[in-house]
């Protein structure tokens, strides 16, 4: 009987006893299989994005042109998405279309069937707008990719740190991509993952066919991590231990000098789009500001939230696409893991009181729903009937009430203005009150303090377990040292442990292997539940993927004996304080680009806001008495009618709506600037990001409004003394 045959017998006897085919089968279990494993590490954004190209696609197609179709293929694969490029393209297109039929028909028909006014600005906002969204529909899966390759290249180092470290005992590709995997954060995790997958499933003959096409992908972008990976390869074809264990060395060495000489050029490369982002996104923005009520207070139809859709809507947009095409660019790092995920971490994720965690989320809600209260407050006594208050600078002790003669009306609690257009329609419009622009600071405030104590409660218990996780991997080389060479000696790990836990007890690491001889001699464990155990494992107390992966390490190496876990060890010592060494030079580089950013976020962009808003108050506010007084200006007092005309085009814009405005824009473009920071500074740390909003929210917003609080208390003053004086 030949192979062929053979191979037949054994088909219809599967097929008899399943009654289903093998092909059958293998393809239901890995649709299952690989659906569940993808959609537990890919991100939520991919999801929707999936679900509305199949939606449109269904509907119609398009077809890209074949450049178009290449990138959006490269893209596509790389960040692991299940649409096709005419999916994509068809999106791209018809949504932009839709948006643009529901703009003229919301803007245009609807109010001129209605008899109102169409307004124009509205109308070429939300045209250009859905124009403009081609842009991104269509990139989004290239932004998903670089996103993808930003948080990889993140991890770059650490991969090829556990392959290293694993095959110096053992010399096994397959199982050293295991190892990684299980060690890395998504989404290398994932590659590595798939890499394997695609093996199983006979995609690829091999484990170095599969790794080969994977790394065809990063040969654009990560050169170095690309001949690290075929060093690691070329060991396992060497026919001398040395040799072998030179070429891992070598490895190593490769992705962290190369990672190295890219963050120099990145860093110098980095100041002139940092600069054009900061000019771009806070000075000119923040400048213009002055000049805009002006044009507003001899403009009509020109309202607040036209100001409110460029800056806060608008602007952010740009400024967040700026910040992203910047960080495009970075190269492979040394991040932090988010350690926020782990289960045996959630207790801390929020305050906690006699042992009790209370929500961040209920916290941040309530005090910035109190703040937002305040800040409402003149729009709810306006709604409500409120009488408005007055006081004349003149007599202090004298208060008015509207529509009083003899009261000049320096300041008002609400002050809410009639005005009549050259159409002769009137509307009232304010707050333009001394004491409404007082409380509206409050909004900003309430948004600021909100996500501020949000993101604060939420990962400062968590950042300081870390913290204390990284104090024990900077110290931890020297630990492994110590253990390797008490494995050197010949000494069993049960009883080299313990020496080491004595002789370093003053410190962090003694205290981890502390707890390893505890359970290992109170508890009765094995060394490896001694370490890992679900319930009282010593990594528990100390998440960390490098302690984790150096201890799994020792667990397998010492099954081999002493000799071999006592090289492995110090092998891991010395990787682990090579990136070490590599990271914080990395830090130096970058130390004057992310100084000048945190110094625009906690300084520069608050007070130059604040010191603006007062100075447009002021203006505002002598712009509105002159307008009152401009009718009485002009009798008696040849040409000055034109003034008075002049100064009756508009009635400004309200200081209550202006500061908003000013201060929502001050915590978006903070928000930004920390993300972008956070990303500059240590790539894709989830955590690190985090904490430095909530950070950054606080501190900024309160700057910002003692700044603004301030220099509207001392301009009003002067303004009102200088309308008294003139009047």
């Amino acid at each position: 009987m030949n192979i062929d045959e053979l191979r037949q017998k054994y088909v219809k006897e599967i097929e008899k006893e399943l009654s289903v085919s093998p092909e059958e089968l293998q393809e239901a279990v890995t649709t299952k299989n690989y659906e569940q494993f993808r959609k537990e590490l890919l991100p939520r954004r991919a999801s929707w994005y999936e679900k509305l190209c199949k939606s449109v696609g269904n509907i119609i197609s398009f077809a890209p042109t074949e450049k178009a179709r290449k990138k959006l293929d490269d893209a596509i694969t790389t960040s692991h998405l299940e649409v096709t490029p005419e999916q994509v393209f068809t999106t791209a297109y018809l949504i932009p279309f839709l948006l643009l039929v529901l703009s003229v028909l919301g803007f245009a028909l609807l109010p001129l069937l209605f008899g109102n006014p169409m307004s124009l600005f509205l109308l070429s906002v939300s045209m250009l707008i859905s124009l403009l969204v081609i842009i991104p529909l269509q990139k989004y899966p290239q932004y998903l990719a670089t996103s993808w390759r930003l948080k990889a290249s993140n991890q770059m180092v650490l991969c090829v740190f556990y392959f290293a470290t694993y095959m110096r005992h053992s010399s096994n590709m397959e199982r050293a991509i295991e190892f990684a995997a299980d060690h890395l954060d998504p989404p290398l995790s994932l590659d590595m993952k798939k890499i394997l997958w695609d093996v199983e499933n006979q995609k690829y003959d091999t484990v170095n066919e599969a790794l080969d096409t994977y790394l065809l992908s990063w040969k654009q972008y990560s050169e170095e991590f690309v001949d690290a990976v075929h060093l690691l390869q070329s060991s396992l074809f060497e026919g001398t231990e040395s040799r072998r264990l030179d070429l891992l060395d070598k490895a190593l060495d490769v992705i962290l000098e190369g990672t190295y000489e890219k963050m120099l050029h990145y860093a110098q490369n980095l100041k002139n789009p940092m600069t054009t982002l900061h000019m771009l996104g806070v000075i000119l923005p923040i400048l213009g500001l002055v000049i805009l009520p002006l044009a507003v207070s001899f403009l009509e139809n020109v309202f607040w939230w036209h100001l409110a859709l460029l800056y806060n809507i608008i602007l952010p947009i740009v400024v967040f696409f700026m910040g992203k095409s910047i960080l495009a660019s970075r190269p492979s790092g040394y991040g932090d893991s988010d350690i926020s995920k782990k289960k045996a971490l959630k207790k801390y994720a929020g305050p906690r009181v006699f042992g009790v965690t209370f929500s961040p989320l209920i916290i941040a809600c309530i005090v910035g729903g109190i703040l937002l209260f305040i800040g409402a407050l003149p729009l709810m006594m306006n709604s409500s009937g409120f009488q408005d208050v007055c006081w004349d600078f003149n007599n202090p002790e004298f208060t008015c009430e509207v529509g009083d003669e003899d009261c000049l009306r320096t300041y008002c609690v609400l002050e809410y203005r009639e005005v009549v257009s050259s159409t002769g329609v009137a509307r009232t419009i304010g707050p333009f009150g001394f004491v409404a622009s007082i409380l509206s600071v409050f909004v900003p405030l309430a948004l600021g303090i909100g996500f501020g104590l949000y993101y604060r409660m939420k990962t400062k218990n968590v950042l300081k377990i870390r913290q204390k996780t990284k104090k024990v991997e900077k110290e931890f080389s020297s630990a492994l040292f110590q253990l390797g060479n008490r494995l050197g000696d010949g000494l069993p790990a049960e009883v080299a442990i313990p020496r080491v836990a004595e002789i370093m007890k003053e410190s962090t690491s003694g205290k981890f292997f502390s707890l390893v001889t505890m359970n290992m001699q109170k508890m009765g464990m094995g060394l490896r539940r001694a370490v890992f155990d679900k319930k009282t494992g010593a990594i528990l107390f100390f998440p960390s993927k490098i302690i984790d992966s150096a201890m799994k390490v020792l667990v397998e190496s010492v099954q081999k004996g002493p000799e071999v876990a006592a090289q492995s060890m110090n092998n891991v010592a010395r990787y682990i304080k090579e990136i070490h060494r590599v990271n914080e030079r990395l830090k130096d580089l970058l130390a004057d680009i992310i100084s000048s950013m945190k110094q625009q976020i906690s300084f520069l962009a608050p007070v130059i806001s604040g010191v603006v808003v007062g100075i447009t108050s002021m203006i505002t506010f002598i712009l509105g008495k002159l307008q009152e007084q401009s009718s009485a200006f002009s009798q008696g007092v040849e040409g000055a009618e034109g003034i008075s005309n002049l100064l009756s085009l508009g009635a400004g814009m309200p200081s209550y709506w202006f500061q908003i405005v000013v201060g929502v824009y001050v915590v978006q473009i903070v928000f930004i600037l920390t993300m972008l920071a956070s990303s500059v500074e240590n790539g894709e740390d989830r955590l690190g990001m985090r904490y430095a909003l909530g950070k950054n929210l606080i501190r900024s917003t309160i700057t910002y409004t003692l700044i603004a609080l301030g220099v509207l208390l001392v301009f009003q003053l002067v303004a009102g003394q200088i309308i008294a004086r003139t009047l």
